[in-house]
């Protein structure tokens, strides 16, 4: 889709030919078929377009609660921010009195951000940013419109920002993580990359910038930044470095949880655990009554150690992300399993004990062990049944002091 196409798809026939693609509730392996039908009423670009736009909205409702009033291209979608992620994190702007939204791409932040301050999208891609005005005009037109003036400006980042940063200016920068053919690995590669903001440094003094969730911490020594990772619902999103004014500590780590509408942010901090006076001591201890498995944004942060603490809990090895304790404490940075038995790894005592136990059923998670899940599950040769007859263990397999040890717990995490 070129920005000539997408301006034919805003047009009242447009409109009509999208209505007619939505209504076939189409997905993307079903797209030649359904574009051969709607080909028979409208000309054969305004039909592909249509389809590729109800397609992504369909794919975008997890993301975006209006995603049936918003437009998307794919590689959008695929880097955008969820709504949920998007406004917890826009809310360290509070405060400014101006924002920037730098890579702002189809709005979705731009929109976020325009709930505290006066807002500017900036983009080099056409496309994106007429699809950033058309998004802006429905959230207008349905009542959610921002409480400040938001506006998109087409713009090179790698050049001066067509902008006057002056007065507590805050801006927000997400550089492209992919091309077509592949993910971005290196902040320095990425489009455009991150040393770039050195350039903005000295002029904006609260800038905040996502990353990919398996950025190399290594590469962001240099910017003595804050580094937070956020997970929505255990699932780890993104990173974000928080630069000037913005940062707060060193490490971060933000669970959200709660309803889609309004997800509740608990957050952990700290230094990262490594070999420094700072970080907390190794505690190692044998499986205890409990295992916790630490929310993916606290392995990420290294801030197991610290969890630790909290929960006053002892990690197996100190290579391995598992803690446990005699103690259950409930937390939202860690789900927890009640130990019901554990071994050291050896395939024939596990099965026997299994299969004394009526178990016919086992869910298989593991760190620090080579052996794959699938694999296991087939070794241990528990003959399932069709009927709900079978009892199910959670089996971790995992290290303890550097031997290879299988924890077996209850299924219900707490």
């Amino acid at each position: 889709m070129n920005p000539a196409i997408f301006q034919m798809l805003l047009s009242p026939t447009g409109q009509q030919a999208l209505q007619a693609a939505e209504a076939l509730a189409p997905r993307e392996s079903d797209f030649l078929p359904h574009l051969t039908s709607l080909c028979r009423q409208y000309p054969k670009e305004l039909a592909s377009a249509a389809l590729e736009i109800a397609i992504l909205r369909l794919e975008a409702r997890g993301k975006f609660p209006a995603a049936s009033q918003m437009y998307f291209t794919r590689s959008a979608l695929e880097q955008a921010s969820g709504q949920e992620v998007s406004r917890y994190r826009c809310q360290r702007f509070a405060g400014c009195e101006l924002l920037l939204d730098l890579g702002c791409s189809v709005g979705g932040d731009t929109l976020s951000l325009a709930e505290l301050a006066p807002t500017i999208g900036l983009d080099l891609d056409p496309l994106r940013l007429a699809m950033a005005g058309a998004n802006l005009a429905q959230a207008n037109l349905k009542a959610l419109n921002p409480a400040h003036e938001t506006i998109f400006i087409q713009a090179d980042l790698r050049n001066s920002l067509p902008v006057n940063a002056a007065g507590h200016t805050g801006a927000f920068f997400d550089p492209a993580r992919r091309t077509a053919e592949r993910r971005i690995f290196s902040v320095q590669r990425y489009l455009p990359p991150l040393d770039l903001i050195e350039n903005w440094l000295p002029v904006i003094p609260a800038l905040g910038v996502k990353l990919s969730p398996g950025v190399d911490l290594a590469e962001l020594k240099c910017y003595a930044g804050e580094v937070e990772f956020i997970s929505l619902r255990g699932e780890l999103k993104e990173a974000v470095l928080w630069l000037g004014s913005l940062k707060t500590v060193q490490r971060r780590a933000t669970v959200l949880l709660g309803a889609v509408s309004s997800p509740q942010p608990f957050t952990l901090t700290g230094a990262p655990d490594g070999p420094s006076e700072i970080s907390p001591a190794v505690r190692l201890s044998e499986p205890q009554a409990y295992l916790y498995e630490p929310d993916p944004s606290i392995l990420r942060a290294g801030l197991v150690r610290t969890l630790g603490l909290q929960l006053d809990a002892a990690q197996l090895d100190p290579d391995i992300a598992y803690l446990t304790s005699d103690r259950l404490v409930e937390s939202p940075f860690a789900k927890a399993y009640q130990v019901e038995d554990w071994l050291p790894f050896n395939l024939k005592r596990l099965r026997s004990l299994l299969r004394q136990r009526g178990v016919k059923r086992v869910v298989v998670k593991k760190r620090g062990s080579p052996i794959r899940p699938e694999a296991l599950i087939h070794d241990l040769r528990l003959q399932p049944t069709n009927h709900a007859t079978g009892v199910e263990r959670i089996v971790f397999l995992t290290h303890l002091r550097g031997q290879p040890i299988v924890v077996i717990c209850l299924p219900q995490s707490r």
